[in-house]
């Protein structure tokens, strides 16, 4: 049995669920998002909440019914508080800028790199070597991050990249003379 999915997903004011088949869908005061479920499991509206229930004692139901309800969740979280990846930029010379909607990167290339900003999703510079990518969707808000790392992840000598803010680089001992 599933700790976490036997747990209803509560509906705060302002925010309304509806399922039509597999795919649920929530408006709240960010914004609608919507997610299509597996078969496996069943979704209902009461007045509890969003409720997700197993159709059949199978392994995959089991396995599908924690994850259904966390997707639900995220719809309401994002929908009413949003959701913000921070990231840190080290290195001489190593900054970024948000330009229109572009984030323009100066990561020790030849070139700068222009990473366009897709849409529902916002990206701010704090200070020119600290990012805020922020957005109601968790899934694109992380795939994002990653995708801005990607260009220069952390190197494990100077450590010098684009990494997460809460994230630790393991260094390595340089060359011994």
């Amino acid at each position: 049995m599933s700790r976490i999915g036997k747990n209803p997903v509560r509906l705060p004011k302002g925010v309304t669920a509806n399922v039509s088949g597999q795919t649920v869908k929530v408006k709240g005061p960010k914004g609608e998002l919507q997610v299509t479920l597996p078969v496996e499991v069943a979704v209902e509206v009461g007045e509890v909440g969003v409720t997700v229930t197993p159709h059949k004692q199978m392994e995959r139901a089991a396995a599908m019914w924690g994850l259904s309800r966390t997707l639900v969740n995220n719809l309401v979280v994002g929908v009413t508080e949003g959701f913000s990846q921070k990231l840190e930029i080290q290195g001489v010379g190593y900054r970024a800028a948000v330009q229109g909607k572009n984030l323009n990167l100066q990561l020790g290339f030849s070139h700068d790199v222009a990473y366009p900003i897709p849409a529902g999703i916002t990206i701010t510079a704090e200070k020119p070597t600290q990012l805020t990518v922020a957005g109601i969707d968790k899934q694109l808000v992380g795939q994002v991050a990653a995708e801005i790392r990607a260009y220069r992840k952390p190197e494990p000598y100077k450590g010098k990249g684009v990494r997460y803010a809460d994230e630790y680089v393991r260094r390595k001992e340089g060359k011994k003379k």
